[in-house]
């Protein structure tokens, strides 16, 4: 079949340019019109969940009352007790365009003293925009910016934070982290490819495949928002997948194109030996990236949706583009594939036996035991420190600490009450007396850590309590006030409601924790079926899978010891702290699909020339001789492309480029190259063993490498 799918593919590699040159332009034009559709609101609690609901509540009885926006004030000679202090601020705030602020409340109008900084020389005013979502009060925001941070002169300074600032600051550092990161990446990449290809055509080839990857990908997400919410945090996972595994794609297959040239007659059997065998290798894996991603739609919270929708978006679109635009080029350019050359030895036969990755597979396979054991102790030790994660949410200290909204933020934590402007909010519903609420709120102020509850809100027999509290919002303490206000039996014939950042997280944690079991499942499962069905083995299938686990364990043990021990804080140009829980999910995801990614390179080459041989160690060796440099150039590749979000002023996406460098780094130079050949030594022909049943399964569907593929495996089960 896909011999087939090559030739006639050569048949067509014109039409087919053309329809790629097309559907490229129209990408362009309209699906670059993806970011103005994308939401940036609160993506990370579950839509369902009671703190959303809650929120639900309080709007439609009470109406809005987040703290859109937060201005804070500062005087170093007047205290808010004065009055020149009173008229500048209301001054100021009152030249704000009614149309834009729907309501102001300040330290004065109000009479809260949690308004006034301890030393009464700072204030903040609380704003509410107009706006029927968040992405029209961030509009209402962007026009009265401005005027905000202005100041109201008299020695009285202005800072703006709160909700709305947050969500643009961090929508504008995401988007142009992507900027940066494909302004500086793509020509670093260009000039590593050249090197490693010796040719300048050849190395634009995996470029474009990736290029047209993300255009793509861009399309379909334009496409879903037309029906759903998605995140704009999907584009980075787009960038990263788009262009990583367009060049791993494309560069798989044009080494195996250079191949087919020099043992095929003519330029259409190379190609339709190239799709046989190395396009037959994307499909499975691109199969296989795809459904760990797809994990991520089982999750109800929109942010980790998105990234599964943006996510199998890019797959989808690079495997299609590389098993058809890429072998339609290379029909095109033929031997032209080698043209521009910058070395000598372009083109030349790479060693089958005896090079240095053969020599390093068989050094490690004389020596199983020692090299698996002290890999699988070290990345044991290396996950350790992920035992003691400490969870927490998504806020301003995403931002770097020059940032004027995290400058609001720390002043509010430091300055001001504790969590003046995040409490925990219940309302409390059908209340039948005075007395049944105020036995209830004694019950909330009797839990240990709450500082009070005020009445904020009352109507047709609803009322809204603001709980406050000591520790940090999103600190386990938090939470277990939470828990314990949750626990409490409301008043009699009366139901309660409780939200807040805190809630939201509580409710973020538990919908996480029930949902990941299944994830790891479809995982794990969809995994092993696409293994077997590649290999024939399901001993092979189980082994990645672990040695997937070794490397996931230690990469979470390097995020825990760099980003909220605080270990290279300094040099990464971060605020140490807790971690957000969906980040390690998101990787998990990512990190699982591009580790099997390499293990079907390799596997592929290993079982090609074990179905020739019949020789496990010479399989082995060969294998990696083949692909040894193939998967650590990619790897390098990749890691430039991920590297540069690392250098990201949002914390979560250099925590994320870390993650993935440290995994890409694990995973190629130590796992792949190391580990694999261990343990198939030590495995021997067990390697690809498998129950009669699944034998001839195999023997019907198997997903043959090659029409010399038909052979059975040399071992039989018994």
């Amino acid at each position: 079949m896909f011999e087939a799918w090559g030739r006639g593919l050569y048949r067509a590699r014109r039409l087919t340019l053309v329809l790629a040159a097309a559907f490229a332009v129209a990408a362009g034009v309209w699906g670059t019109g993806v970011f103005s559709k994308l939401t940036s609101g609160n993506t990370f609690t579950p839509p369902s969940s009671e703190s959303n609901r809650e929120s639900a509540l309080a709007t439609s009885v009470f109406g809005r009352d987040e703290a859109d926006v937060v201005v804070l004030y500062h005087s170093a000679a007047m205290t808010v007790a004065d009055p020149a202090y009173r008229r500048a601020v209301t001054a100021e705030l009152g030249t704000l365009p009614a149309a834009d602020v729907l309501h102001t409340t300040t330290y004065w109008s109000s009479g809260q003293a949690s308004l006034a900084s301890t030393d009464r020389h700072s204030t903040y005013a609380v704003l509410q925009l107009a706006g029927a979502d968040d992405a029209a009060r961030q509009d209402t925001y962007k026009a009265i910016k401005n005027d905000l941070a202005s100041g109201p002169g008299d020695g009285i300074t202005a800072k703006v934070g709160g909700t709305v600032p947050t969500e643009v600051a961090i929508d504008s550092a995401v988007t142009g982290s992507i900027a940066r990161a494909e302004g500086i990446s793509l020509p670093v990449l260009l000039i590593l490819l050249v090197l490693i290809f010796g040719s300048v055509v050849a190395a634009a080839l995996p470029v474009a495949i990736g290029g047209l990857a993300i255009l793509g990908s861009f399309t379909v997400l334009r496409l879903l928002t037309l029906t759903t919410t998605v995140a704009i945090y999907s584009v980075n996972i787009t960038t990263i997948m788009g262009l990583g595994l367009g060049i791993d794609y494309g560069l798989f297959m044009v080494t195996r194109f250079r191949e087919e040239l020099r043992r095929q007659p003519t330029v259409e059997a190379a190609v339709a030996r190239t799709v046989a065998t190395a396009g037959r290798t994307i499909l499975v894996s691109g199969v296989t990236v795809a459904l760990a991603l797809t994990s991520l739609m089982l999750f109800p919270e929109v942010f980790l949706r998105s990234m599964g929708y943006g996510g199998v978006a890019t797959v989808a679109v690079v495997v299609i583009a590389a098993v058809t635009v890429l072998p339609a080029l290379l029909a095109v350019l033929g031997h032209r594939v080698n043209a521009l050359r910058v070395r000598k030895s372009v083109g030349a036969a790479p060693k089958e036996d005896g090079g240095a990755w053969y020599r390093l597979a068989h050094s490690v396979m004389r020596r199983p035991v020692v090299f698996a054991s002290v890999i699988v102790v070290v990345l044991l030790a290396l996950g350790a420190p992920f035992l003691k994660i400490s969870w927490g949410g998504t806020d301003s200290t995403v931002l770097p600490a020059s940032s004027t909204v995290r400058q609001v933020s720390d002043t509010l934590a430091s300055e001001f009450p504790a969590n003046s402007t995040t409490p925990a909010e219940a309302v409390v519903s059908n209340v039948a007396s005075g007395d049944a609420l105020t036995g209830y709120v004694s019950k909330i102020d009797a839990i240990p850590g709450v500082t009070g509850t005020q009445v904020t809100g009352e109507r047709d027999g609803t009322v809204r309590l603001d709980v406050g509290f000591r520790p940090q919002y999103f600190s386990p303490q938090a939470r277990q006030i939470v828990t314990g206000i949750r626990a409490l039996a409301p008043p009699p014939h009366a139901t309660v409601l409780v939200g807040g950042a805190t809630a939201g997280l509580v409710d973020e944690l538990g919908s996480l924790g029930s949902t990941l079991p299944w994830m790891a499942l479809l995982t794990a499962v969809a995994t092993f079926v696409l293994l077997f069905l590649a290999f024939g083995s399901v001993v092979l299938p189980l082994k990645a899978i672990v040695m997937n686990i070794l490397s996931l364990s230690a990469t979470f043990g390097v995020i825990v010891w760099v980003f909220q021990w605080g270990h290279l804080s300094g040099l990464l140009q971060f605020t140490p702290g807790s971690i957000d829980p969906t980040m390690p999910i998101l990787l998990l995801a990512i990190v699982f699909g591009l580790s099997m990614d390499y293990e079907v390179f390799l596997l592929s080459r290993i079982r090609e020339r074990y179905d020739e041989t019949g020789d496990n160690p010479v399989a082995v060796a060969s294998g990696l001789q083949r692909t040894g440099g193939l998967i650590t150039s990619l790897a390098l590749l990749l890691i430039i492309v991920v590297g540069l979000f690392s250098a990201s002023s949002i914390t979560f996406l250099k925590l994320l480029g870390v993650g993935m460098i440290v995994a890409l780094i694990v995973d190629a130079a130590v796992v792949r190259v190391l580990l694999v050949p261990a343990t198939m030594r030590l495995l021997g022909r067990a390697n690809w063993w498998a129950p009669r049943p699944l034998r001839r399964l195999y023997a019907r569907y198997g997903i043959r490498e090659a029409a010399g593929a038909e052979s059975q495996p040399y071992v039989r089960a018994t």
